[in-house]
């Protein structure tokens, strides 16, 4: 049975935004987990919002930025990120730029694609890639092949929640780590030390929440 006791986790950079946990056994689509991450607060309430956009800016304050491609929900965020970089300032790279703000759309194949009419906001642009939370860091690798097949050029990634060890030279701005999680794993489904045990699984979960099993 899903333990519903949550616990609330300050973040580090920003004492302004949390987050909630669960504790338990839980399945993405690239991994299970012990822990389940409730992001919904930071990405859809306002206030908590435009503290996130604040904190990953700040990264980007000598970065040239044409267009934030926004993943797992993160637009509202995405969106107040161009706000705070294209501020009237002149100490700012991006003061008064026209920053565009994207979201791909996954096709039957769950490939990730963009459509022509957004295209020319890939192509030859410097980019952003924002995410809610990488695990295994199959999304980022994958989602920046896709940006440089359109002709984008990625200068930084930026997550809300960062347990990835990525191969590759690829830097991952966060607000919270695995860190700030005492305990916190993640494992391939084949190596799962729960499904050894025989504990099932107590949800499944996704960018758009949870579901009980």
């Amino acid at each position: 049975m899903l333990d519903t006791g949550r616990i609330r986790i300050f973040s580090n950079k920003n004492p302004k935004i949390s987050i909630n946990v669960m504790q338990g056994h839980f399945a993405t689509n690239h991994s299970h987990i012990n822990y389940y991450i409730d992001m919904s607060g930071v990405k859809y309430n306002s206030s908590s919002a435009i503290e996130a956009a604040k904190t990953l800016s700040a990264r980007y304050t000598n970065t040239p930025v044409d267009t934030i491609v926004c993943l797992d929900g993160c637009e509202i965020i995405g969106a107040y990120m161009a706000i705070e970089l294209s501020k009237n300032d002149m100490y700012l790279m991006n003061s008064n730029r026209s920053i565009n703000v994207i979201t791909p759309e996954f096709n039957t194949n769950s490939q990730m694609i963009f459509r022509d009419n957004v295209q020319p906001m890939v192509i030859d642009k410097n980019v952003i890639l924002l995410i809610a939370s990488a695990t295994t860091g199959k999304t980022i690798k994958r989602s920046i092949d896709c940006i440089e097949y359109y002709g984008g050029i990625v200068n930084g990634v930026s997550a809300l929640f960062n347990a990835s060890t990525l191969d590759e030279d690829i830097e991952v701005d966060s607000i919270f780590s695995g860190e700030d999680i005492e305990g916190y794993e993640t494992y391939p489904a084949s190596e799962c030390p729960h499904c050894r045990n025989n504990h099932k699984i107590d949800a499944i979960v996704n960018s758009f929440g949870y579901s009980k099993i």
